[in-house]
């Protein structure tokens, strides 16, 4: 991409899309384009094709999804599908009517198998059967891959697909109800600190293995893909080492400064026992994650406080 290419980014406000934006800025690209949900639903396929034919993007990062955790893929499951099946279709047959120079795809590494082995490598996918919690999701997601390998196939395109493991930074999603596992770690410590409580409870047994990146790295991942990566196979984006739940509960309760106990409610599940993406594949192409957990946990909690507090207290 040079500086002045004319790059789209679906999803700027969320927790992905916010991190591509900002790194797309310090970097010096300067022809950015973006809309809020508001202003367009990208699950209308016509509002997407208008803005696709008025702008005309030579890039789009297609950060744009329904996401969520546990909870919520329980609750919604046809929300999940339906939405991002719309979203990704949308946006990528708009890509080809357009003459998209490239389009990076955003998936997730919940399309792998629930019991492939560890760490995660890409050829794994389709594979074994899906975790059922957020199978909906994951197909979706598998979906939008298809489609895009499908479509470089027949037309010719350059639309390519990156897998990031779990995801925490700026513009998280801190809702107890709905949000992944740090970000609702780092609102119940801090709200435990707050009110003095004696102790804070964590599901299941704190032995499960969890890789968390940071997304100003995956940012910086992604357009790093989009400059230097061509290709079919889809590729991971992680750091490469994992922690348990317990370990993790202790970084957070540090950053934080909770001064109380960790206690665990066993009778909760635990899900995926371990969930290692394998980064050799993005590494040998000459990139790797920066942040360490404990840097990336400051920087998220100091965003937390700054911008979420209001909606704690």
């Amino acid at each position: 991409m040079d500086k002045s290419s004319k790059i789209y980014v679906a999803g700027h406000r969320g927790l992905v899309g916010s991190a591509i934006l900002k790194k797309l800025k310090e970097k010096g690209y300067t022809n950015l384009v973006y809309q809020t949900s508001k202003e367009l639903d990208l699950r209308n396929k016509e509002a997407v094709d208008q803005f696709f034919l008025s702008e005309k993007p030579q890039y789009v990062f297609l950060a744009a999804a329904k996401v969520g955790g546990i909870v919520a893929n329980n609750e919604y499951p046809a929300d999940f599908i339906r939405d991002n099946l719309l979203i990704q279709t949308n946006i990528i047959d708009s890509s080809y009517n357009n003459n998209v120079n490239k389009l990076l795809f955003l998936g997730s590494t919940c399309i792998y198998p629930k019991l492939a082995p560890q760490p995660l490598k890409e050829e794994y996918l389709l594979t074994g059967e899906l975790e059922s919690t957020n199978e909906p999701y994951a197909i979706a997601k598998i979906a939008g891959i298809k489609m895009c390998q499908s479509y470089n196939r027949q037309y010719g395109t350059k639309y390519i697909s990156a897998m990031p493991t779990n995801l925490y930074g700026p513009n998280d999603n801190f809702d107890l109800q709905t949000s992944h596992v740090l970000p609702a770690l780092l609102r119940k410590f801090h709200e435990a600190k707050e009110n003095k409580a004696p102790y804070v409870e964590m599901w299941g047994t704190g032995t499960p293995k969890r890789e968390f990146l940071y997304s100003d790295d995956l940012a910086d991942a992604c357009i790093f893909l989009m400059n230097n990566y061509v290709g079919d196979e889809i590729v991971n984006i992680g750091v490469g080492e994992d922690i348990t739940i317990k370990e993790l509960g202790e970084k957070v309760k540090a950053v934080v400064g909770y001064q109380g106990e960790i206690r665990f409610d066993k009778s909760k599940p635990d899900g995926t026992p371990r969930k290692l993406v394998d980064v050799s594949k993005i590494n040998q192409l000459g990139w790797s994650a920066e942040t360490t957990l404990e840097n990336g946990l400051g920087k998220a909690y100091k965003w937390f406080l700054e911008n979420e507090i209001a909606t704690v207290k």
